[in-house]
């Protein structure tokens, strides 16, 4: 099941396979969009995550509070718990996750990761950049990665 956020940069969709816990919040066209959505759904799950979200881009939330049910292998979702712990207005290279991972040669296998997030900005993979600091790869484009950063760097958290 799913529905749709309209957010400041384009239509998020969000997505639950038992309306208990969040699957994924994709962009619309981001790549890795998945190819069935489900039914169009209401419910409490939905109502929750639009609220937060819409508290997130109006600089009043900076960290999310739902359930989330992220499917994705065994490394996938250790990469995915790592960048879920980024703070709000900080960054981190994917060597520096691969080394916290205790795979410090794994920064590429990191990358291929990230960009399989499925729960864009909820999983903050915009945080991530590479070793020298330069915004790389974003399933939801480099123009939006790069206004996702400006916006929490410009917002004051109140």
């Amino acid at each position: 099941m799913h529905t749709s956020f309209a957010s400041p940069m384009g239509l998020i969709y969000l997505t639950s396979s038992d309306g208990a816990a969040l699957s994924g919040a994709y962009f619309a066209q981001q790549r890795h969009f998945p190819k069935a959505l489900g039914d169009a759904a209401s419910n409490a799950l939905f109502r929750e995550a639009s609220e937060q979200l819409k508290a997130w881009f109006d600089g009043k939330l900076t960290v999310f509070d739902l359930p989330l049910a992220a499917r994705g292998t065994p490394f996938q979702t250790q990469v995915w718990a790592q960048i879920e712990a980024i703070p709000y207005r900080q960054t981190i290279s994917y060597g520096a996750i691969a080394s916290a991972l205790g795979q410090p040669s794994a920064a590429r296998a990191v990358g291929a990761a990230t960009g399989r997030n499925p729960l864009s900005i909820i999983v903050p993979c915009h945080r991530v950049q590479g070793a020298s600091g330069a915004l790389t790869g974003y399933a939801g484009g480099l123009d939006r990665k790069r206004a996702l950063l400006a916006l929490e760097r410009t917002l004051t958290p109140r």
